[in-house]
């Protein structure tokens, strides 16, 4: 058996909302994973940043994160990520200067570039009428880290002095040469966009500088990965999620199906190919098999850290996959 390189393994949340349950049980099946995961020993717990979705629970970060680092003792919290051209970057300063004060040294704070959803909704999260998108992206992130250091354009309380640590997130090359420039870590994005996963990475790593935060790069990806007893089980769970997809594709975006309802789903030929080439960007299957797909992925990429989303319909599968795919990666015994 091919040893997998040794990388800290974590975890990114979307909070599914899975079909006949509600918000508060998918918010009460993250808390229980987040402890899970601490347990485990699992490097980071990221949530994300999504509006209007009905199957997707992590809407407000902050709130979330202070909620789960208060119901862990050791692994850190934080965002994967917030969507900063839909905030003032004060608002974020103080949130993560108030989360950070609370928790000292347990705080990340991933940042995207991207408003991440429709233009009506980053209008009435900001309520302004300018329009919104990712190019005052530099000028936002300056803005946030003055605060941070106590020289923004007003005083920042309590921000000023805190010091969550920095993430920028990206799905292409722009961000991670601004990573790069700013000698900061980054995370890719490689569950939905596999496609620039290297390229990516290699432009982080040509213009990365060291800094204060770094002396050299630090590069993380997020993988779908579901792991279960065997490969088709695996692929049974898996599939309302990728079913789920789909519907947000085609614009009707809904909860996370059963797996009796994803597998009586209707597909046509086109939909049922869509749902193929989706699972097949993923790490699925028994044990074995996600070892070696996350041994492939880790050496080809050659990241330091992997973070690993995983939706299913029931909570406590998706815990299981979680204590599965620890223990896939853990370290043979020597001696």
């Amino acid at each position: 058996m091919v040893a997998v390189r040794v990388v800290h393994l974590s975890v990114l949340d979307l909070v599914p909302i899975a079909s006949g349950s509600s918000a508060s049980a998918a918010l009460a099946n993250s808390t229980a994973l987040a402890r899970r995961a601490d347990a485990l020993g699992y490097t980071r717990y990221w949530v994300a940043e999504h509006h209007g979705m009905p199957g997707i629970g992590s809407s407000s970060p902050a709130v979330l994160i202070a909620h789960l680092a208060g119901a862990t003792s050791r692994i850190r919290v934080g965002s994967g990520g917030v969507m900063l051209p839909n905030h003032q970057p004060l608002v974020i300063a103080e949130q993560f200067g108030t989360l950070d004060a609370l928790h000292p040294g347990r705080i990340d704070l991933g940042i995207g570039r991207a408003p991440g959803t429709d233009p009506r909704t980053a209008r009435a999260l900001r309520r302004g009428t300018d329009p919104l998108g990712a190019d005052d992206f530099p000028d936002q992130l300056t803005e946030l880290l003055a605060y941070f250091h106590g020289d923004g354009p007003v005083l920042a309380v309590p921000a000023a002095g805190q010091e969550p640590a920095l993430w920028l997130l990206g799905s292409s090359g722009y961000s991670a040469q601004v990573a790069g420039l700013l000698g900061l870590p980054f995370a890719f994005a490689h569950h939905f966009s596999g496609e620039n996963t290297d390229a990516a990475l290699a432009l982080y790593r040509q213009t990365f500088r060291p800094s204060a935060v770094l002396a050299q790069p630090y590069a993380m990806i997020c993988a779908a990965v579901l792991t279960a007893e065997t490969d088709a089980e695996a692929r049974r769970l898996a599939l309302p999620s990728a079913l789920q997809f789909l519907q947000l594709r085609l614009g009707t975006p809904g909860l996370v199906p059963t797996p009796e309802e994803a597998a009586a789903y209707p597909y046509s030929d086109q939909e049922r190919a869509f749902i193929e080439q989706r699972m097949a960007g993923q790490i699925i299957g028994s044990p074995a098999t996600v070892r070696e797909g996350v041994r492939a992925l880790v050496e080809r990429t050659g990241v330091d850290e992997l973070m690993v989303t995983t939706n299913t319909h029931d909570g406590a599968d998706r815990i299981r996959s979680y204590e599965l795919l620890s223990g896939a990666l853990a370290p043979a015994p020597t001696g």
